[in-house]
């Protein structure tokens, strides 16, 4: 019974470092690439209802975010289902959102009529 003690610790000590790093690495990415600060709040606002809530994201936004890249969209929103907020919030059901906002803004960076 005490080896199972000392598994279930070792376990839980494995989740919770794990779940540090990936907050650290989500964080520094953010920081290194400025991720927010270069998308400005309204964007940043726009982006998250996107995902997060139903709303829409204008080209303009959809540019700033797609010239970030995927890494900073990744980041930030893997950093906000880290937010006891959304502990709530199937983790699954956003992921499978934010890949469909990311195709969003490759459909409209892609378009003709936004090149034209």
């Amino acid at each position: 019974m005490a080896s199972l003690n000392v598994y279930s610790v070792l376990v839980v000590l494995f989740l919770t470092c794990g779940a540090v790093m990936a907050t650290k690495e989500n964080d520094q990415i953010i920081k290194e690439n400025n991720c927010e600060t270069k998308m400005g709040f309204p964007c940043v606002l726009q982006a998250f209802t996107s995902i997060f809530e139903i709303g829409s994201i204008s080209n303009k936004c959809c540019g700033k975010r797609f010239v970030l890249g995927k890494f900073c969209h990744s980041a930030l929103v893997k950093r906000t289902l880290e937010n006891p907020l959304f502990k709530y919030v199937s983790p699954a059901t956003i992921i499978v959102q934010s890949i469909q906002t990311w195709n969003n803004f490759l459909a409209l960076i892609d378009s003709p009529s936004q090149s034209a």
